[in-house]
């Protein structure tokens, strides 16, 4: 650490120097500027650098090596364990990096290193262009993609790392680089999952996919006929077109006009059965779920950017997330699934989702570091709650779902739906031999693991 008299003159030229806002503890906007989505994460850093574009980042990142600062990266602030954040050190801090550029004739889209899910999204909806995004409007488009992307769409479109096109980044010592399938090609195969290991993302561009129609079939039922909607759904989306997709969530029964007043703080068992096309079409492969007693339905065409919207929670929840991926879902393990719901935390935004996976997952490209591409299914419990009173039953409660599912696991994991949960997790989530050459990678960007506030890689 810098002495202070160094340290003071270096926040000075900072500020002076940044086209954004700086802030240090004690200025107005600071404790604004270090919120982030779980309300669990309460961490004060010496410097928040808003930057507004690549040069500014290259400040930052230059201040923050040159005081030898903690060196934290902020898009969405969407990490379950706060890893946008630190204690003492600096966070580069990308929101207002959020501009999108849609290229329709080349159907690729430039994304800013800030950007959330719904500036992206609404971006190529009026051109009839979507892309795999997260399940959530608010995450940053970075962090999601570079950790791998599983969304509404990855069946039908593949995950979104999969279609990533170019990565623009300024590394640890405040070099600017380009990664493609051109250029540096070893950065682009780590960039496939190995999140913000290597730089700071300032930019990604991103293949397109036509999306002109999209409709849902979202059904609620209670609790007692869960086991049954499972297997309807497992069974619908086993012999289904991959433009079906969504998944299984028991949750508490939401304040919306389409569920009964009684039910609103209840435990229900709902399927949100997704479809990239039409609601005719829809609605023949809804069959058998509407068939089902139920309570509540929502059946019709709706656009793709207002569906990545309706699952968002608000900032400032408390949170906690894991996840096991399955070789397959047989009655028993739909048994098991079924029966932890009813100890999760009810009433609360919790949800225990199980989503399917196959399509073009499972056909994309195999030389990437994806170890969880060929497991068929996916279970999620996501923990979110208010009273911190609940903390231990909360999180018990996701460690019980893992324990509960692991006769099923194939033991990989998609590392953006997990916190903190060691080493030897962030390798079941890139695999043995991958998570080896990544460190090769590493050492060479980033030698001295400046940017370790992820699932981190150490150099090799």
């Amino acid at each position: 650490m810098a002495s202070l008299s160094k340290a003071g003159a270096a926040l000075a030229a900072l500020r002076e120097d940044l086209t954004g806002e700086v802030f240090a503890p004690g200025d107005p906007g600071y404790d604004e500027a270090r919120i982030v989505h779980n309300g669990m994460i309460d961490r004060r850093p010496a410097v928040i650098a808003q930057c507004v574009d690549e040069d500014d980042v290259v400040r930052a990142v230059r201040f923050g090596r040159d005081l030898d600062l903690k060196i934290a990266v902020r898009g969405g602030g969407h990490s379950v364990a706060g890893m946008a954040l630190n204690d003492g050190g600096l966070v580069v801090d990308l929101r207002r990096l959020h501009g999108v550029t849609v290229h329709p004739a080349a159907e690729a889209v430039r994304i800013g290193g800030g950007a959330t899910m719904s500036h992206l999204d609404r971006a190529t909806q009026p051109y009839g262009l979507a892309t795999t995004g997260g399940r959530a409007s608010t995450t940053g488009v970075g962090g999601f993609v570079l950790g791998g992307g599983t969304g509404w769409l990855d069946r039908c479109c593949g995950l979104a790392v999969d279609n990533l096109l170019g990565v623009e980044l300024v590394t640890a010592d405040g070099d600017r680089v380009t990664a493609s399938a051109d250029e540096n090609p070893e950065l682009f195969w780590a960039l496939h999952g190995g999140g913000g290991n290597f730089g700071i993302a300032t930019a990604i561009t991103l293949k397109l996919h036509e999306l002109p129609e999209f409709s849902i079939a979202l059904v609620l039922y209670l609790p007692e006929h869960g086991p049954e909607v499972v297997r309807t759904y497992r069974d619908l989306i086993s012999v289904g077109p991959v433009e079906a997709a969504g998944g299984v969530i028991y949750l508490t029964g939401p304040p919306e006009e389409f569920v009964p007043p009684p039910l609103v703080g209840t435990l229900l068992c709902g399927v949100l059965l997704t479809y990239a096309g039409g609601e005719e079409d829809l609605r023949k492969l809804a069959e058998p779920l509407l068939a089902l007693p139920h309570e509540a339905e929502v059946v019709g065409a709706m656009p793709y950017a207002d569906v990545q919207c309706m699952i968002d929670d608000p900032p400032g929840l408390r949170n906690y997330w894991s996840a096991e991926y399955l070789s397959q879902a047989p009655d028993d393990f739909v048994d098991v699934f079924c029966d932890r719901a009813r100890s999760m935390p009810v009433p609360s935004s919790t949800q225990h989702v199980l989503f399917p996976q196959g399509g073009a997952i499972a056909d994309g490209p195999r030389a990437y570091p994806v170890p969880y591409r060929d497991a068929p299914w996916a279970v999620h419990p996501f923990a979110a709650w208010e009273d911190p009173a609940d903390d231990e039953r909360a999180v018990q409660w996701v460690r019980d779902v893992r324990a509960d599912v692991r006769p099923w696991s194939t033991g990989a994991v998609y590392l953006n739906f997990i916190g903190d949960e060691g080493a030897e997790r962030v390798v079941a989530g890139l695999g043995a031999e991958n998570a080896r050459r990544m460190a090769m990678v590493k050492r060479h960007y980033d030698p001295d693991n400046v940017f370790r506030f992820n699932h981190n890689i150490k150099p090799a």
